[in-house]
């Protein structure tokens, strides 16, 4: 291929996942500027672009043997991206990365314009910029990192809240530069002072008054002399409440999950529920104890899944009357505590008191009346917007709307939305004062627009749907739990307590961000639009670098509509082509949104084919011969063959799969988690002709070239497990799709799915080479069940798989996972199948059943798993019949030894000139009781064997 791009040849994969995973989201880092689901690191990000946009030839020496310059060059292009992939990075490494990609691209316009273009002439602006587009920009990592390394960049979302994260993260900054921070915090700082000073009468004042000795917890009765200070609030804790449905009774329930406030081994403070019978009301007293148990009470047991009984009467809520009554009557809400910063040291202090709750309840009715009068001011509300009913969404958006929580109103207490309506009103009114005192319009718009980030930013933790992380004693807010899930007790932040997730703290973290990207001025030019309706002209980008949506994945727009509701009454005003829907536009979202789109395969219709139609906007705007990266992140290979055979269809040849480790170390970890520990950034060329290909003839003996090729070099960089088998596959498919259409020689068009079955079966042979270090014959010997169990250990380790990814894991095996002779079928089932996912069983959960590992009917042989199981299970539990078995299993005992070497690690330990080591790993009983039984091999069946041979002869 002409002008080969190094990531098409060469990615230092662990040194950039490395430096990905473990990527701090600290102050200045574009994440803390305002949430957006799923940004990719950015380091991940600049590695690609710089390898899309420099050589392959790029640092192969000149000089030397032939036979070494390859592996030269691909170390030495290691060594600088390492130093390149660094956060945030060496400026002087990144200015030599932009020399690079500069030089690169001189030549290309040179052979394109056959005029002499220099590096020169591209920095003086005589000749254009490498040009990048990201056309589902979110938020921003591919835009900000494209700029960085000196790329004229263009970034188009849809989503009218990611438009203005993205100018807000690669536009304001690098055009009004870092200084543009203090003008947003000395506005902040005057809107903050104007709305605590406008608040300031419904927020609990709570004076400290100093005893001997101080409590560390109580109640505010126990305190007894004046008052010298007022504690910081840091927020309010509620639960929701229900009445009882007895006559005789009518006390007050509270539905509270659980009571826990601090949840580590430092200490446990929990709050213990007190049934006052008189009132029939619950009272709370704070309890503090050094171990869990000397609590006295189980601070978990409060409602479960909204069912719970009646703490007065014993009569039972049952889930249905709690739906019906929070649907049509709504919840009330009791107040349990207050939650403050501790005067005397570090941490939290909570507190009770009596009095508290009357006047809690009294601000709450003072806030609804005041909010109302704001809200008519500002104009029209998306308030009264409806949240996605769970049931119908297919999306991740929780079940608070069956619970009666329907609109964003209900979402808020009426004390939140107070507070935000009059930071928006003085939002707009400080925009009209910079005017007159002469700032410049754009700048005010600038700064107006951080400012509505700003309380935008604040409803991530400002709302009802909270919950209180007792482990970590902070407010967990929407974003962290993906939806809008029903909160039975939650915090109620204040948003002036000077603890995680205040107003002045939140404000901090955008400007960090200002002064951290305003250092380059290099800005991007941020669209609003569909990727399936690009307006760009033919020709245009040197490369499409892109992350899109997958199916019904991540719920973006209504995620984002938490959001909307309220930049729109507060900078609506400025942007008024993208806030005048009552919501975020869905009608052209790329996403599988059953609920907007008729019904489950109709969303799948719709969401693939507005992804094909993107990627065949993207193949008009790129040029000829361009470069396209697609990066994607969900787990089944049977999604994303969708994704590579729409880039085929769309006009694209997939070149290579490079696996890059985007999850935190934490989540890679995950006992039992099969999802990717990588994204897979998909790297393809643009196809600049209609070609046929021949299935027998081209594509089949290219594909087991591609394969091997790609095996053998994934597994000497130390890439392993799922990452492995996909990225491979992803190679594999480059057979494929430099077809536009492929061809059987009957002349019927050999469909994707069948590909991707070849694929993958190609794949897992070669690998199985790999694991057990002998060849295909070898191989072809041991059977099918017994391949796939080593398989599925290597790749997802004790992990349980869902039906689309193992059914596609058997494609290119002699296995079916269901039906009469399917591997979850039967007593001795070696796959569990439960709710839609299958899981391995180990020895311990089948070998005990004394018909496994034995011959059947017609005498074949069982497969050698189950008499690898049969014999673990005996040696563990009935050795003295060891013998009886294996004389009438009669194993393949050298095939028996490679597959118990395999699953116990010793068959691919010790190979340092194969690369790195790998391992299988299956259970830890299964993994002990290996390791006895290789390391008495011998005595426990190679001498039986030898006995048995002597007898027959």
């Amino acid at each position: 291929m002409k002008d080969r791009r190094l990531i098409e040849d060469f990615l230092p994969v662990n040194s950039v996942g490395e430096a990905a995973s473990s990527e701090p989201r600290t102050k200045g880092h574009i994440s803390t500027l305002h949430v957006w689901r799923a940004r990719r690191p950015l380091v991940a990000c600049r590695a690609a672009v710089y390898g899309a946009l420099v050589p392959a030839s790029l640092f192969v020496p000149e000089n030397g043997p032939d036979n070494k310059k390859q592996s030269l060059g691909r170390a030495n292009a290691a060594k600088f991206i390492d130093r390149l992939c660094k956060y945030p990075g060496n400026s002087v490494v990144i200015k030599e990365a932009q020399r690079h990609i500069l030089e690169a691209h001189a030549e290309r316009l040179t052979r394109e314009t056959e005029e002499n273009v220099t590096v020169e002439d591209i920095s003086e602006g005589r000749a254009p910029r490498p040009k990048v587009l990201d056309m589902f920009a979110g938020g921003g990592a591919i835009p900000v990192e494209a700029a960085r390394l000196g790329c004229e960049t263009h970034a188009l979302d849809l989503n009218p809240v990611a438009y203005l994260i993205e100018l807000c993260t690669v536009t304001f900054p690098q055009e009004f530069g870092a200084e543009l921070a203090d003008d947003i915090e000395t506005w902040g700082k005057t809107i903050l002072k104007r709305t605590q000073e406008a608040v300031s009468d419904v927020l609990a004042r709570i004076p400290i008054v100093r005893s001997q000795p101080r409590k560390v917890q109580g109640t505010l009765a126990d305190e007894k002399e004046p008052p010298s200070d007022e504690y910081s609030v840091v927020a309010y804790y509620w639960t929701r409440t229900i009445p009882c449905p007895n006559p005789q009774c009518k006390g007050t329930v509270p539905l509270y999950r659980q009571t826990w406030l601090r949840n580590k081994s430092s200490g446990y403070v929990a709050l213990k529920a007190i049934p006052d019978m008189t009132r029939r009301i619950m009272r709370f007293q704070v309890v503090e104890a050094q171990t869990e148990s000397a609590l006295g009470f189980d601070p978990s047991s409060g409602s479960a899944g909204s069912s719970t009984a009646c703490p007065f009467c014993q009569t039972a809520l049952d889930s249905p009357y709690v739906r019906r009554y929070g649907d049509e009557k709504g919840f009330g809400q009791q107040f349990m505590c207050v939650i403050t910063l501790n005067p005397d040291s570090v941490g939290k202090l909570y507190l009770v008191d009596g009095s508290l709750a009357a006047i809690e309840a009294e601000h709450q009715a003072i806030s609804e009346q005041r909010a109302a009068e704001i809200e008519r001011e500002l104009g029209p509300s998306s308030l009264d917007e409806e949240i996605p009913p769970t049931g119908n969404a297919g999306l991740a958006t929780g079940n608070s709307y069956l619970y009666g929580v329907r609109t964003f109103r209900q979402a808020f207490t009426p004390r939140q939305r107070y507070i935000l309506l009059t930071m928006a009103r003085e939002v707009r009114r400080a925009h009209q004062e910079m005017l007159e005192q002469g700032m410049d319009r754009e700048r005010a718009r600038a700064v107006v627009s951080y400012l509505g980030v700003w309380i935008s930013r604040l409803t991530d933790r400002c709302n009802s749907l909270c919950r209180w992380n007792s482990a970590r004693e902070v407010i967990q807010g929407l974003t962290d739990m993906k939806r809008f899930a029903m909160m039975w007790d939650f915090p109620e932040v204040n948003l002036f307590g000077g603890a995680s997730g205040d107003a002045w703290g939140s404000l901090k973290y955008i400007t960090a961000v200002v002064r951290q990207e305003g250092q380059q001025r290099n800005q991007v030019r941020v669209v609003r639009g569909s990727a399936a309706e690009l307006p760009y002209d033919n020709d245009t980008f040197d490369a499409v670098i892109t992350d899109p949506p997958y199916y019904d994945n991540e719920s973006y727009s209504e995620l984002s509509d938490v959001c909307y509701i309220w930049l729109r009454p507060t900078i609506g005003f400025l942007y008024p082509e993208h806030f005048a829907g009552q919501l975020s536009p869905k009608k052209k979202e790329c996403v599988a949104a059953a609920y907007r789109q008729g019904g489950k395969q109709q969303a799948r219709d719709y969401y693939e084919n507005t992804l094909f139609q993107s990627l065949r906007e993207a193949h008009r705007v790129t040029k000829p011969g361009g470069i396209l990266i697609v990066v994607y992140a969900h787990k089944t290979t049977l999604g994303w063959a969708t994704l590579v055979d729409a880039m085929r269809r769309a006009g694209y040849e997939v070149a290579e799969a490079w696996p890059l480790t985007t999850e935190t170390k934490a989540r890679v970890a995950h006992q039992g988690d099969a999802a990717l520990a990588s994204s897979i950034f998909l790297v393809a060329r643009r196809r600049e002709a209609p070609e046929v290909g021949s299935y027998e003839e081209q594509v089949r003996s290219d594909l087991e070239k591609i394969v091997r090729e790609r095996v053998d070099s994934l597994w000497k960089m130390g890439i392993a497990g799922a990452d492995l088998v996909i990225a491979a596959v992803g190679a594999g498919l480059r057979a494929f799709t430099r077809f536009s259409r492929v061809e059987y020689a009957n002349g019927d068009e050999v469909p994707a799915e069948k590909f991707l079955a070849e694929v993958e079966g190609v794949v897992l042979e070669t690998l199985l080479e790999k694991i057990f270090g002998v060849t295909g014959c070898g191989v072809a010997a041991v059977d099918g069940p017994s391949r796939f169990y080593v398989l599925w250990r290597y790749a997802y380790k004790a992990a349980e798989m869902d039906a689309g990814e193992a059914i596609v894991f058997t494609y290119g095996q002699t296995v079916e996972l269901d039906g009469q002779n399917g591997l979850s079928s039967g007593s001795r089932a070696l796959v569990e199948k439960k709710k839609g996912k299958y899981r391995l069983r180990d020895f311990s959960e089948r070998g005990d059943h004394d018909k496994l590992g034995v011959p059947k009917d017609d005498g074949k042989a069982a497969p050698l798993i189950d008499i690898l199981h049969r014999v673990l299970w005996l040696v563990e539990n009935e050795p003295r019949n060891l013998n009886v078995f294996l004389d009438e299993a009669r194993p393949d005992r050298e095939r028996l030894r490679l597959i118990a070497q395999t699953l116990a690690g010793t068959a691919l330990v010790g190979k340092k000139d194969d690369g790195p080591e790998h391992a299988v790993t299956t259970t830890p009983a299964e993994a002990a009781a290996l390791k006895k039984l290789v390391a008495n091999w011998r005595s426990l069946i190679e001498t039986y064997s030898a006995k048995m041979e002597e007898k027959l002869f």
